[in-house]
């Protein structure tokens, strides 16, 4: 089943191109990485898939249904899709504003106006599920910046949704806290939740994606397995997600590919 596609989608921040007649789909049970340098498009291509923002040309459907400002403005729809669709933000402080850990998971299910009993059935489920809670009763603000994460994964996995966008989850972790939240996204997949995340971490693909979709200057470039991807350096190096090295020996200059991708958090080498 298709739940997002988008066909020939621009879009410009005040002028400035972000995204250039872009088109792809999202499929139901997918796990994709979005791959690319800064300012490629991840981050801006994930926003349109919350509908935080819409295409300046070109379209986005969710479930064959256009993802349009008129469209959101329907309360019935807009309650729906957000209830289906969560975006966990690269900068966790943008996302956490309540007084308590527990505040912060409970905020979303209570806007859904579900029984009292089933928000704290939830709210203790995830709290066990992430391992934070110990965290419950600690303000946000005073979190690490990898219990921040984990906090904002919660309170968007507590509301159970169907597709999940991530957007650099493991972006300024230790790799501890790296290796937790990978584990955490490897947890929560089951054959019915789609699980879209943007990363510059090539060493996490294989573990978070089943499809990698590369991004160059607002476009897919290439979209195969990870095993593909990691494996065409030519393409890594124009995506500048690794980097050519020119060594000098003598008078003859020899160029190869340097990668420099991070450790992956489970293997040190």
């Amino acid at each position: 089943m298709t739940l997002f596609e988008l066909q020939d989608v621009c879009f410009d921040y005040e002028g400035i191109p972000a995204l250039h007649s872009l088109s792809l789909k999202v499929e139901q049970g997918q796990r994709i990485a979005l791959v690319g340098a800064n300012g490629s498009g991840k981050s801006t291509l994930l926003r349109l898939l919350d509908a935080l923002c819409f295409p300046t040309c070109g379209q986005v459907t969710f479930c064959g249904e256009a993802l349009t400002q008129n469209r959101l403005r329907n309360e019935a729809f807009s309650s729906e899709f957000r209830r289906r669709v969560a975006l966990v933000f690269q900068n966790p402080d943008v996302q956490l504003f309540n007084p308590t850990v527990f505040d912060e998971i409970a905020f979303g299910p209570l806007q859904l106006s579900l029984d009292r009993k089933e928000v704290l059935r939830r709210v203790e489920e995830i709290l066990q599920f992430i391992g934070i809670d110990h965290l419950r009763e600690r303000p946000p603000y005073r979190l690490s910046g990898g219990e921040k994460k984990k906090v904002a994964l919660a309170s968007v996995l507590v509301m159970q949704p169907d597709v999940l966008l991530l957007d650099e989850p493991t972006a300024a972790l230790d790799p501890k806290s790296q290796s937790q939240v990978v584990d955490l996204i490897q947890g929560w997949k089951n054959s019915h939740t789609t699980v879209v995340t943007a990363t510059h971490h090539l060493d996490l693909l294989e573990d978070i994606a089943d499809v990698v979709y590369v991004m160059e200057q607002g476009n897919v470039v290439s979209s195969a397995c990870p095993a593909e991807v990691l494996a065409d350096r030519e393409l890594l190096v124009r995506a500048n997600l690794i980097h050519e090295h020119r060594h000098t020996h003598g008078t003859v200059v020899h160029s190869h590919p340097h990668d420099h991708r991070h450790k992956h958090p489970h293997h040190e080498h």
